[in-house]
């Protein structure tokens, strides 16, 4: 990041208002999840207004009851980590649910209910374990997919592999050969999607953060060094050019497709900060740290064509059936992009998730958006998250 405009400046003096001092200093690792607890007992987090109004525009939500969310949240993405290792084999998968702001825990096991309880967390009963339903979805990956199905995942509310296929092409031959093969290897449920999921790169237009090539993305996420983004943007060694067109840096690694993610290095001159831009028209973001949001969490991304929007977070650890390839391991949300967001933040609360990868749809009529977990891509590369 660049200090020559105004809006440059503006971050900088964010970054000093909060103590931080200079955008070079050094700062400390991420915050560690808090202590579990029902989430009727958690703080509440600190939010900007910007991210406030977009919950509010987007989940339709007044601005206490985004505040409430936010703390829920929060709390069971600290009870989740605990259940899942209190249960044990029992563990059939975990969501939030925003109608009583709690932890759903699933389970195989009637006897093992009551120590996720103890946590805080509600509970299911469930005929198949988290593992036994990854271990189908992980047979589903080595299958080629044919383009009518738009990916699949593990849903812990409905206990089975979730095979998703474009409404138009559900009864193509190909499509309908796929998910037999799939029912095959365990409990399988359809459900269908309007239109096949692709990236979101665009050409080139002025005012945005970095390019390559002839193609605009977005940044994602500070890490000491660099940032973070999508894979799809450019390959290992491409060279980026900043928002004001000058040398910014150099993908030092990308993975696309099997993954989508990379990492670009910056050339002095610029610099990294814990904030998520809001191109002017929201209030900046810090970052706190990582923390993964269940499923069923609100979660908001920043992308330099459509700026901020919100939605929740719909399912984990999918694999999306690009036209380029299968990517895995994505987590498959409600929010809406457009071309050039690509790379862009995805947060819940002050908590870093991953960055934008592709989907369908877009910000005026709806869609879905899926995005690459950020702690995949600092584990990848050996990177540490910049945070506030």
């Amino acid at each position: 990041m660049k200090h020559t405009t105004p809006l440059r400046a503006a971050v900088a003096a964010l970054l000093l208002t909060v103590g931080l001092g200079a955008a070079h200093a050094d700062v400390a690792s991420a915050v560690p999840l808090p202590q579990p607890a029902a989430a009727s007992s958690a703080a509440a987090p600190s939010a900007s207004a910007g991210l406030l109004d977009a919950m509010r525009r987007d989940l339709g939500l007044t601005a206490s009851q985004a505040e409430e969310r936010l703390s829920a949240e929060k709390a069971a993405a600290a009870v989740e980590k605990t259940a899942r290792q209190a249960v044990g084999g029992a563990y059939g998968g975990s969501w939030y649910e925003p109608s009583t702001g709690r932890l759903v825990v699933a389970v195989t096991d009637r006897a093992q209910e009551s120590a996720a309880r103890a946590l805080g967390a509600d509970t299911l009963l469930v005929r198949h374990s988290a593992a036994a339903l990854d271990r189908a979805k992980a047979r589903l990956d080595t299958l080629r997919a044919p383009t009518g199905v738009a990916g699949w995942h593990v849903d812990p509310r409905t206990n089975s592999v979730v095979v998703t296929v474009v409404r138009t092409e559900r009864e193509a031959p190909a499509v309908r050969e796929f998910v037999d093969q799939a029912r095959t290897g365990g409990p399988v449920t359809v459900a269908e999607t309007a239109q096949a999921p692709r990236t979101y790169a665009a050409g080139t237009v002025g005012g945005d953060p970095y390019y390559t090539g002839n193609v605009r993305c977005s940044i994602g996420f500070s890490v000491y060094g660099g940032y973070v983004t999508a894979g799809h943007c450019a390959q290992a060694g491409a060279a980026v050019r900043g928002w004001d067109g000058s040398a910014m840096g150099t993908f030092q690694g990308s993975s696309f497709p099997g993954n989508d993610y990379a990492y670009v290095g910056i050339h002095s001159g610029w610099w990294t900060v814990p904030v998520v831009l809001g191109w002017g028209t929201i209030p900046d973001q810090l970052v706190r740290g990582s923390a993964e949001a269940p499923v069923g969490a609100s979660i908001c991304r920043s992308g330099s064509t459509t700026h901020w929007h919100c939605g929740t977070v719909l399912a984990k650890n999918e694999t999306v059936n690009y036209s380029q390839g299968a990517v895995h391991q994505m987590t498959k949300t409600s929010v809406c992009a457009e071309g050039g967001d690509s790379g862009g933040s995805f947060l819940s609360g002050d908590q870093a998730q991953g960055v934008t990868s592709g989907g369908w749809g877009n910000c005026s009529s709806g869609g879905q958006t899926w995005f690459q977990p950020i702690n995949e891509i600092l584990g990848r590369y050996g990177l540490t998250l910049h945070t506030a």
